[in-house]
């Protein structure tokens, strides 16, 4: 037999209250329920509560946009990036094929020159790559890549697209030495192309030019006027340009000219020359006259 529990504890007044409150909150949601379905007044209370919250929703939802924002302009920043870095790359090869492309026509314009070159000069010639250059002002010399095994010997007269270059002096199996007509001791008998006058040109060494001295005053030179090889001495065939008179001054004694010529063909500049096969023996050249 179980002991005895004593009297029942009555409900406390609290309890009561909160039963009731619950009841009261059940009985208002329901009949909010049955209103709002028969007439929709809490859908327009929402909407109306929509209208004054959404700048709330705007404001809150600022940061997110900001943040895809700023990860949607990374990411498009990173594909420029790559892009611009594609473009400068084929822009760079592009520009490389371009120059190429100019580098070809341009030694096909210089190869047409020495063809026209050779043509004109009416005489056996011979194309010579040049394989290095020596512009010291004391010594003015090339290599070109033909020699004694190609039929070359010392004394062959040397000319490019614009005219006298100079002359074989020194072969090899492979390839020879070819003094230059701006070397100080070179010298070229000429002639003025307008009147048949006779000069010697001679090497300067110094800013590639030639230079031309005793001439008397009397000699009907001027400047201006074209050199052409005389033929005299039998060392270079006649009738090749050699330059152009840039300037006459007298000399210390006032009794004679000198002058100065620029020469004709492209002593520092160009691939390859022309070798003259019909080049006479190699005869005594000039001597210098007194500085």
């Amino acid at each position: 037999m179980p002991p005895y529990a004593g009297p029942p504890t009555p409900p406390r007044s609290g309890e009561i209250a909160d039963s009731l409150r619950l009841m009261i909150y059940l009985g208002l949601a329901v009949a909010l329920i049955v209103l709002d379905h028969r007439g929709g007044w809490l859908h327009q209370a929402r909407q109306q509560f929509s209208l004054v919250v959404q700048p709330l929703w705007a404001v809150a939802g600022w940061p997110g946009q900001a943040m895809r924002r700023v990860q949607d302009d990374a990411g498009t920043l990173g594909q420029l990036t790559e892009e611009n870095q594609r473009l400068r790359q084929e822009l760079l090869l592009s520009q490389a094929r371009m120059a190429r492309l100019r580098t070809v026509a341009a030694d096909n314009e210089r190869l047409r020159g020495l063809l026209d070159a050779a043509q004109t000069s009416s005489v056996d010639v011979q194309l010579a790559p040049i394989l290095d250059i020596d512009l010291d002002p004391t010594r003015q010399r090339i290599v070109v890549r033909a020699g004694s095994a190609d039929g070359v010997r010392v004394g062959q007269s040397v000319i490019d697209a614009g005219g006298l270059l100079g002359q074989v002096i020194e072969t090899k199996p492979q390839q020879s030495s070819v003094l230059l007509i701006t070397d100080p001791a070179h010298a070229v008998p000429v002639a003025v192309v307008r009147n048949g006058v006779r000069l010697v040109a001679y090497g300067r060494g110094e800013g590639g030019r030639l230079r031309l001295g005793n001439i008397p005053t009397s000699s009907d030179v001027k400047v201006g006027d074209e050199l052409i090889t005389s033929g005299l001495g039998g060392r270079f065939p006649a009738g090749f340009l050699v330059g152009t008179i840039t300037d006459l001054s007298p000399d210390e004694s006032r009794a004679y000219l000198q002058g100065e010529v620029r020469p004709a063909a492209q002593l520092d500049r160009g691939r390859d020359v022309l070798l003259l096969r019909a080049a006479p023996p190699m005869a005594p050249a000039p001597s210098a006259p007194p500085q």
